[in-house]
């Protein structure tokens, strides 16, 4: 394949893989992140009571989760028709991907809130804040490092993820290297995809990690 075409290619493939996973990081954090904070504040005795809700939920995450990522684009596309009219290409792709962001990020925000220390949450309150401000001024502040690493690892996950939408017509770089790699025994082309998505993955996890180190006040203070 002439050098010109195969960039063209490329870029083209890029930005669409971009455009998946930044709507659906983007919309799957809107959503998963209030999920995982009340996961994590909701149990027996914690600042929002509601065990049962939080049963409930932690059962639909976790349902959810367990659910392999092909199949679950397959067994929800009367669902991707209805929100974008078609169930191939990149905005029929954003579906599955923020269906599949939501419960992963919720997890792993909640886990970065619980290991926030929980005498913080006992000073926040003796002091007299109301349990949204140790929410927002207490558990959201100190678990950033957490969300930041778990807001990097979300991305790098819906990254493999969009490449696995192109084995069914959702664009991107894996559309490209299956169509072209694969489909018509192109190794150069599978080759320069793998290379996009190795930078790709090594760009944003270097990101993520510095964003975490600048928010994590023990490393400040070292």
């Amino acid at each position: 394949m002439a050098y010109d075409m195969l960039i063209g290619l490329l870029a083209k493939a890029l930005w669409q893989t971009m455009q998946m996973v930044v709507a659906a990081g983007v919309i799957g954090t809107i959503i998963g992140l209030p999920i995982g904070v009340f996961l994590a504040t909701s149990g027996k005795g914690e600042l929002f009571p509601a065990p049962a809700v939080n049963r409930v939920v932690g059962l639909v995450v976790n349902a959810a989760r367990s659910t392999p990522f092909i199949i679950l684009v397959v067994a929800i596309i009367p669902f991707t028709r209805l929100v974008t009219g078609t169930s191939i290409g990149t905005a029929a792709a954003i579906v599955p991907l923020t269906v599949a962001t939501i419960p992963f990020i919720a997890r792993l925000i909640e886990s970065a809130i619980r290991e926030v220390d929980k005498g913080l949450i006992e000073a926040a309150r003796a002091m007299g804040a109301t349990p949204l401000q140790i929410v927002t001024k207490v558990l959201l502040a100190e678990a950033k490092p957490g969300i930041a690493m778990a807001l990097t690892l979300t991305a790098v996950s819906l990254i493999g993820y969009s490449a696995m939408v192109g084995a069914v017509g959702g664009g991107g770089l894996g559309d490209l290297g299956i169509r072209y790699g694969y489909q018509r025994f192109m190794p150069d082309v599978m080759l320069a995809v793998v290379v996009v998505l190795i930078v790709l993955v090594q760009a944003v996890q270097s990101a993520g990690d510095h964003l975490a180190r600048r928010f994590d006040k023990r490393s400040r203070h070292n």
